[in-house]
């Protein structure tokens, strides 16, 4: 699984936050891997960081055939969260789901 398909999972689920309004949806659909998720300037609650991750979850899931869990203690206990932006996410994903091949 590439980068961008990981991308556009979360940007679908991004867009279909039942708080998310339709300007808002455009907007994230052309976002950029510096969108904020999480902290002080991120546009999401919570609750639709935790739907996104949610969401995120069981689309790798399906699609690699094995459950890929994105809040265990590592994810948590690091420095730069993965769930500061977009980017952060994808390149965990990645990160997991690499060394699940390897």
């Amino acid at each position: 699984m590439d980068r961008t398909s990981i991308k556009n999972i979360i940007i679908k689920s991004l867009t279909s936050l039942d708080s998310v309004d339709d300007q808002a949806q455009t907007e994230i659909a052309s976002m950029d891997e510096s969108f904020p998720l999480f902290g002080s300037d991120a546009r999401l609650d919570s609750l639709d960081l935790v739907s996104v991750i949610t969401d995120l979850e069981e689309a790798l899931s399906d699609q690699l055939d094995y459950f890929l869990s994105l809040t265990d203690d590592a994810a948590l206990s690091r420095e730069i969260s993965p769930f500061d932006t977009i980017g952060t996410l994808l390149d965990y994903c990645e990160e997991l789901i690499g060394a699940r091949n390897t």
